[in-house]
């Protein structure tokens, strides 16, 4: 029998920039053994053009995805809620195990600003599927 895979919700206010960056490295690390969803409290209409070129820079395609609005399912059903900057735009899930990194938002910020921003956030991502993933029983 075949454990439940860990669900994880990056959550931001746009959804168009930190909160795809790191779904999309999320996806790239750990494949099929986590489930990721991404979502803004207040979702902007598209992506942000240098997210989608720091990360077509290391051959990640995100431009079929679009900004989404945070459901209630979707943080009900996530075992860990990675906040990205919303403060208190972001609802609080009782019960639920938060991280909230704080990072720079790639809104106006220059191609090398993002791109050490996608930097962080890979290295923060790496550290969450470890902690996931790591089988921690005897």
């Amino acid at each position: 029998m075949r454990a439940r895979r860990p669900e994880v919700l990056f959550l931001c206010v746009h959804n168009a920039g930190r909160s795809q960056m790191a779904a999309a490295l999320l996806a790239r690390h750990g494949g099929d053994r986590v489930v990721i969803h991404s979502a803004g409290s207040t979702p902007g209409e598209a992506l942000n053009p240098a997210v989608v070129a720091v990360l077509a820079e290391w051959d990640i395609d995100i431009t079929a995805e679009v900004p989404k609005k945070l459901t209630d399912e979707m943080a009900q059903d996530a075992d860990v809620i990675v906040t990205m900057g919303c403060g208190d735009t972001c609802p609080v899930y009782p019960g639920k195990t938060y991280r909230d990194w704080e990072l720079s938002d790639p809104a106006g910020k220059s191609i090398d600003e993002v791109r050490l921003i996608r930097d962080e956030i890979d290295h923060r991502v790496r550290d969450l599927l470890r902690d996931l993933t790591t089988d921690t029983s005897p």
